[in-house]
């Protein structure tokens, strides 16, 4: 969402930031009732997720607000162009982290399974940083570090559905800090809200159709494309 508004609508980096971050909080709130009812949640590995995203979300905020961090417009869409190429590359290695993981944790289960609970507080340290200032990231990178660190005990629908509940209270967090620096277009907010319940319902509707290896990885050269765009590196 955040390329769609830079590229096409010409949003300030900053606005399509907060108003993309608040966006996603509030369509993720659906899904994450629907998966609860399932019970696809694993709760645990949410808190342990919470513990790393949110402070560093908040640390982030605290950073932006008192304009320690004040980057230029070209510096931020650079910023925002890598994330999404991040998320790119690991849409296309997710298959090979998973693989990874599996022999991490079969080979030393012991040893995976002490530096599981670090590495997740650290992943998602470094994912809330990334999602607060540019909120690219909270879907697809988030669950492929899910992926890596929790390759037996998460399965397909129920890594989506706890990477979905964990990436609610961090958009809504980090989306709110951004509203309180103003960088919240409240109409364009609306419109895109307007516009998701046709797009959601739509979109579902396709991709149960295709195959989602090929899914993921058009998906994945979309993004890339627009990674490169906004990077620079692609003109």
């Amino acid at each position: 969402m955040t390329p769609l508004l830079l590229l096409v609508f010409g949003v300030a980096p900053v606005t399509a930031v907060g108003t993309d971050l608040l966006f996603a909080g509030l369509t993720k709130i659906v899904a994450s009732q629907v998966h609860h009812k399932a019970g696809l949640i694993d709760w645990q590995v949410v808190r342990r997720l919470w513990l790393g995203s949110l402070p560093a979300s908040a640390l982030t905020v605290f950073v932006i607000k008192q304009g320690w961090l004040a980057l230029d417009v070209s510096s931020l869409k650079q910023i925002i162009g890598y994330a999404v190429l991040i998320t790119a590359l690991g849409m296309i290695a997710q298959a090979q982290l998973i693989a990874l993981g599996q022999r991490l944790r079969l080979g030393d289960a012991d040893q995976f399974k002490r530096l599981q609970m670090p590495l997740t507080v650290i992943a998602k340290l470094l994912l809330g940083f990334l999602v607060t200032l540019t909120s690219v990231g909270a879907g697809a990178v988030g669950a492929v570090m899910l992926a890596y660190l929790y390759p037996l005990r998460l399965t397909p629908s129920r890594l989506v559905a706890t990477d979905i509940v964990h990436a609610v209270p961090l958009a809504l967090f980090a989306g709110s800090g951004h509203m309180l620096v103003g960088n919240v277009d409240f109409e364009l907010l609306a419109w895109l809200l307007l516009g998701s319940v046709p797009g959601v319902w739509l979109g579902a509707k396709i991709s149960i159709r295709l195959p989602q290896h090929y899914l993921r990885l058009g998906l994945a050269l979309v993004l890339a494309t627009i990674g490169l765009k906004l990077t620079g590196l692609f003109l």
